[in-house]
């Protein structure tokens, strides 16, 4: 964000290592935010949740005084950030005063419902093919199944059944577990990752460096020059839940199923699944058409999300696909 905004969190490490290590740019209440902290841990806090919670804790006490709920109040009133991202905020300092056992009378901002950005699926692979390695496989994976970046990261060798073509999804956010099919494209990109250590995607013995967070800033950086050098801007707004996003809504589109949708998201409510579908409509009618004359050629066409149409006089199978 400009201005005011919210900045990210460059310096945060996770709880598990606080003790070795504090922020290199130290604000006023560093010491009372790095126990608040360790407090979401010992609640069981997802690791993500509490870098978010820390970072904007420190936004604010960069700003103004932390301990002083008036004062922060004020600059909430003033910052040029969204409605939802302020309310967001709002949580996080209830909280934290509440670890404090400061009274704080929070102020009331709405949650703001936006339609969710859709993007081509060119732009998807354009992004999938400039990452590296390893990057490449997270996004592939997270077109293919609409897995949370989490739920990627946390994936196991255990989990995943290449010979079946599956992998078993271990839900965060309180979804339902799930078993999801995976494209022999995926199933060959996966057979070239390491399999030195439990997790698919990364080593739980290295530093904290090697965190999700991590993780997705080199992506953003790769992203934002990606979107420079084929001048589409577009690409920017292209987050790891956009691909989640993606799924959702093409699957919704193909099966018109949102129960289906639901399942294959990990849904426990229908109004979780309903925001992701609701308000997105394919416009388009143009179609990637394609051939199949044999029964391997056909089954690759579906598992890469072409529809089949027809079968032409001479046995030759049409499939298509939204562009």
């Amino acid at each position: 964000m400009r201005g005011r905004g919210f900045e990210p969190l460059n310096q945060y490490v996770s709880p598990s290592t606080l003790e070795q290590s504090t922020p290199t740019t130290p604000t006023k209440h560093t010491g009372d935010i790095l126990n608040y902290g360790f407090w979401m841990q010992r609640q069981g806090y997802r690791e993500s949740t509490i870098h978010f919670s820390v970072s904007s804790l420190r936004w604010v006490d960069k700003r103004t005084n932390l301990l002083e709920p008036e004062q922060v109040k004020t600059l909430l009133a003033s910052a040029e950030t969204s409605e939802s991202r302020k309310r967001k905020l709002v949580e996080d300092l209830t909280r934290f005063y509440k670890f404090k056992g400061i009274p704080f009378d929070k102020p009331r901002y709405r949650k703001i419902e936006r339609v969710p950005f859709i993007p081509l699926e060119s732009e998807l692979d354009a992004l999938i093919s400039a990452v590296g390695k390893k990057t490449s496989c997270f996004l592939q994976l997270a077109k293919e199944t609409g897995m949370r970046s989490g739920e990627i990261w946390n994936l196991k060798w255990q989990d995943v059944d290449l010979e079946r073509q599956c992998v078993n999804v271990t839900p965060e956010k309180n979804s339902n577990s799930r078993q999801l099919k995976i494209s022999n494209h995926l199933v060959a990109t996966l057979n070239l990752m390491p399999k030195k250590w439990s997790f698919v995607f990364r080593n739980p013995a290295t530093n904290p460096i090697d965190s999700i967070e991590h993780f997705r800033r080199n992506y953003i950086k790769i992203r934002k020059n990606l979107a420079i050098k084929l001048n589409n801007p577009r690409l920017n707004q292209i987050t790891f839940h956009t691909f989640r996003h993606y799924k959702a809504t093409w699957e919704y589109y193909r099966t018109k199923d949102i129960l289906y949708v639901k399942t294959l998201l990990g849904h426990k409510s229908i109004q979780n699944t309903m925001r992701y579908v609701q308000l997105v409509n394919f416009q388009s009618d143009d179609y990637t058409c394609k051939t199949a004359i044999n029964t391997d050629e056909a089954k690759n066409l579906i598992e890469t999300g072409f529809e089949y149409v027809t079968t032409s006089p001479d046995g030759v199978m049409l499939f298509r696909k939204r562009k």
